[in-house]
């Protein structure tokens, strides 16, 4: 189960933090990422950061503003976006992924909605 908090409505400029509390699988072995989706779009990738952390990729649009972080021990993954824009408004997702041999695993939370005005 993954659980996002912490969307809302915040003026362009301004900042907010995500988190997803996570349960029912090893988080430490999957490979994490933030999505998001705006009215008519398709879910694109937002973030992603490896099992231990020590790596962490991001979309152009959001390099140098946002930042994803993972605790392991708390299983929870979080997203501190700074410097918000309009076009950031969307509803974010949180995600786990993993290849086990041939199998691939993923588990998606319900989303939660960030709008930016301007």
């Amino acid at each position: 189960q993954l659980v996002e908090s912490g969307g809302g409505l915040v003026q362009s400029g301004g900042s907010l933090g995500l988190s997803c509390a996570t349960s029912g699988f090893t988080f430490n072995t999957y490979v994490m990422s933030w999505y998001r989706q705006a009215p008519g779009k398709e879910r694109d990738l937002v973030a992603s950061i490896t099992e231990t952390g020590d790596s962490t990729n991001y979309t152009d649009s959001v390099k140098g503003r946002f930042t994803i972080s993972r605790d392991n021990g708390e299983k929870t993954l979080y997203l501190q976006m700074n410097n918000l824009k309009p076009e950031d408004t969307a509803v974010h997702y949180c995600h786990a992924g993993r290849w086990s041999g041939r199998v691939r695993y993923d588990w998606w939370g319900q989303g939660t909605q960030v709008t930016v005005s301007a």
